[in-house]
């Protein structure tokens, strides 16, 4: 569907917004005030487009009455959590109604008998998990921003993090959602039961299906024990290939499953060194990884990390830090959380991409990178999260290369890397979803059926493609 296809915000259509949620959340002709929600952060302007109002519900009713509305006036509605995704997921296409979660931020409760969270979509991750501690719990399915994004956008995008290994990415904790229909109706899926078999498992498929198939309300999330203790080792290789071969190695020879275990390429933690400006042994090593395990008994702990921590040094290791206090941790998990802020520094024009394949085709899949930014001009750091095969294989601008050549470029890179990626039984996306930003390659990685079949799907659910329309496909 085109934006010519779509009708327009009339005054009228502003009145009944504002009937609806109060005129203070309701935002209209204010560029400045609009402008926040035309791009997440993604830092190409080519992927933002302005809203034609913003609208800030606080009810299940009020975004039933909007949905109502939107689709009677046939008008586009895109929802927004944090808009702290990588992929344009919550950008407004085709103008329209920019429907925003930051008023339904209320943690509605925590039931310990049951461990069980219920959530509005825009509680902040790290908010929640803060207040489960004295509980003794937290929510283990989180992605690596969990400060500054919401619940409800981590579910749109079934999002994953460095802790995946052990505990998995958001769909295995989400087990109930009260969701609004694209055509305005109140739905309820699962609750606080763990075992549910009755018809379809809509609830799987609404996690990670990006805002384009309803709108969470309430979400219920299985909590998990917190882990009392935690250790971290800072492992660097000579080369990655070495690095990579580890991962495997630890879960069978060691029977040990770690809670994280990031891959940083050498560029990666170089750059990020230089903008922390940190200094640590062995800076001129090939890779490194950063393992975590966790656990309840000290005990226990110190003997799984020391078995890791052997095995590494048998297995082509430089050398094995610990770090087994806040102090320590920090610094070590500070160096891999800020490798796209640096590369940031370095140029603000990238692409930042969440390739997967499988975790031993790594060292493949590598040296290929490295033709194609050889090829192009540009760089291609790797990072990411190796226990899972995800890796942050990011384009980076070189700061005198042309912007012309720059844009012609992207598009064959990304062809080149995702044909790679797809040849060592791979994928375009781990974490960061299609959104509009990798729509156009969905055709690399799945069959005109499967695509066909998704988009049966969109239709049976949104008939009149006003919900997040141009989103993972077009339609």
């Amino acid at each position: 569907m085109s934006a010519k296809s779509y009708n327009k915000i009339t005054p009228d259509i502003i009145t009944e917004l504002k009937n609806i949620l109060g005129a203070r959340f309701v935002v209209y002709d204010d560029s400045e005030k609009l402008e926040p929600y035309s791009h997440d952060e993604i830092a190409e302007k080519a992927y933002a487009h302005m809203p034609d109002v913003v609208a800030k519900p606080r009810t299940a009713a009020e975004i039933a009455s909007i949905m109502k509305l939107a689709n009677r006036e046939n008008i586009p509605v895109t929802p927004r959590g944090a808009g702290s995704g990588l992929s344009g997921g919550a950008v407004p296409l085709y103008g329209g109604i920019l429907m925003s979660f930051e008023r339904m931020n209320e943690i509605l409760e925590i039931d310990t008998e049951n461990m069980i969270a219920v959530v509005e979509p825009g509680v902040i991750t790290n908010d929640l998990n803060n207040k489960l501690k004295d509980d003794g719990l937290w929510f283990a399915g989180y992605p690596m921003s969990l400060e500054s994004c919401f619940i409800g956008g981590n579910v749109a995008e079934n999002a994953g993090g460095g802790k995946a290994v052990k505990y998995g990415v958001t769909d295995r904790y989400i087990i109930g959602l009260e969701i609004v229909t694209p055509e305005g109706n109140i739905i309820n899926l699962g609750g606080k039961i763990v075992k549910n078999v009755v018809g379809y498992d809509l609830i799987k498929l609404m996690v990670g299906s990006e805002g384009t198939l309803g709108i969470f309300t309430k979400i219920f999330i299985r909590l998990q024990p917190l882990p009392t203790g935690r250790v971290d080792l800072l492992v660097p290789f000579k080369d990655a290939e070495t690095a990579i071969k580890m991962v495997p190695t630890i879960m069978t020879m060691g029977r040990i499953i770690p809670t994280a275990v990031e891959f940083m390429d050498q560029l990666s933690f170089q750059t990020s060194y230089k903008y922390l400006n940190e200094h640590l042994p062995h800076e001129d090593a090939g890779a490194m990884l950063l393992i975590e395990v966790d656990g309840n008994n000290a005990d226990q702990l110190e003997k799984e990390y020391e078995i890791i921590g052997e095995l590494c040094l048998n297995n082509g290791a430089i050398d094995v830090f610990v770090a087994d206090n806040v102090t320590t941790e920090e610094r070590v998990w500070k160096i891999r959380r800020n490798i796209a802020e640096a590369f940031m520094v370095y140029s603000p024009v990238q692409s930042l991409e969440d390739i997967v394949v499988p975790v031993s085709n790594i060292p493949k899949i590598l040296p290929e990178l490295a033709i194609i930014a050889e090829k192009y001009n540009v760089l291609i750091p790797c990072y990411g999260h190796a226990g899972d095969g995800n890796l942050h294989a990011t384009i980076v601008k070189k700061p005198e290369m042309d912007r012309d050549a720059w844009d012609e470029s992207l598009p064959r890179i990304l062809t080149e890397m995702y044909a790679k990626t797809v040849s060592f039984g791979g994928t375009i996306s781990g974490e960061h979803g299609i959104g509009h930003k990798r729509k156009q390659f969905l055709g690399q990685v799945l069959e005109p059926a499967t695509i066909e079949l998704m988009k049966r799907i969109k239709r049976s659910f949104d008939p009149n493609n006003i919900l997040n329309p141009g989103k993972i496909f077009d339609i």
